[in-house]
């Protein structure tokens, strides 16, 4: 397969090399000519510099030859746009991610429906292992100072997300309730048993074990 990326981030970079050394046919669009010159000596792939929302830009690609299209960098607007662009001039398969979960109804009525919300794909493959499917390393998206802490609901039922005054850089990805997965927001009510799944930096563990004991009885520590 032929796969473009547009974007050259961690997690394009680290998809990309797992798909070259699959066999794949990869090309990398990225407007920084520096990080270009950084990863063309360690990557077996091809590297196109510009903006790759750009018609121009997205033809050298050659649409019809390229079978997924990846947008992939950290701006939600111009992933959504290159998208756009990318379905226009014949890209046979085109995958935006978004960081806003604002944007995923535009996504749908746009028929962009393979749109990927990273926070989202994390809790659902969480939720695999749980059961035993080991589909995705989670060492491919969860890197450097990104950790997972989980505790047991106890002293804290009745609380909602938001009342567990949580450190600012840590954020409850999902819980599990009588085994079932469920995504979490601020307004989501804990129930004794639940088991909660926090995504934190690694300097808020500390703080966390203070308050729950992981994976636990769920008790806190005095």
């Amino acid at each position: 397969m032929r796969i473009a990326f547009i974007g050259a981030g961690e997690v394009a970079v680290r998809t990309a090399e797992l798909l070259i050394a699959r066999g794949h046919e990869v090309i990398i669009i990225e407007n920084d000519q520096e990080k270009i010159d950084d990863l063309s000596d360690n990557m077996d792939c091809s590297f196109l510099n510009g903006d790759g929302s750009k018609p121009a830009i997205l033809r050298e690609v050659g649409p019809e030859q390229t079978d997924v299209l990846f947008c992939l960098t950290n701006s939600d607007q111009a992933n959504l746009i290159a998208s756009l662009v990318g379905r226009s001039l014949g890209f046979k398969r085109v995958i935006p991610s978004i960081q806003d979960p604002e944007f995923e109804v535009i996504c749908w009525e746009l028929s962009l429906k393979d749109t990927i919300l990273p926070s989202r794909t994390i809790s659902r493959y969480l939720a695999d292992m749980v059961e035993g499917l080991d589909i995705l390393e989670l060492s491919t998206v969860i890197k450097g100072e990104a950790r997972f802490f989980s505790f047991i609901v106890d002293e804290d039922k009745g609380k909602t997300v938001a009342e567990l005054d949580l450190p600012k850089n840590a954020k409850v990805a999902c819980y599990y309730r009588d085994g079932k997965f469920s995504l979490a927001d601020d307004s989501t009510k804990l129930s004794k048993g639940d088991q909660v799944v926090i995504l934190t930096h690694s300097g808020s563990l500390g703080e966390l074990r203070e308050r729950w004991a992981p994976k636990s009885s769920g008790q806190k520590r005095s």
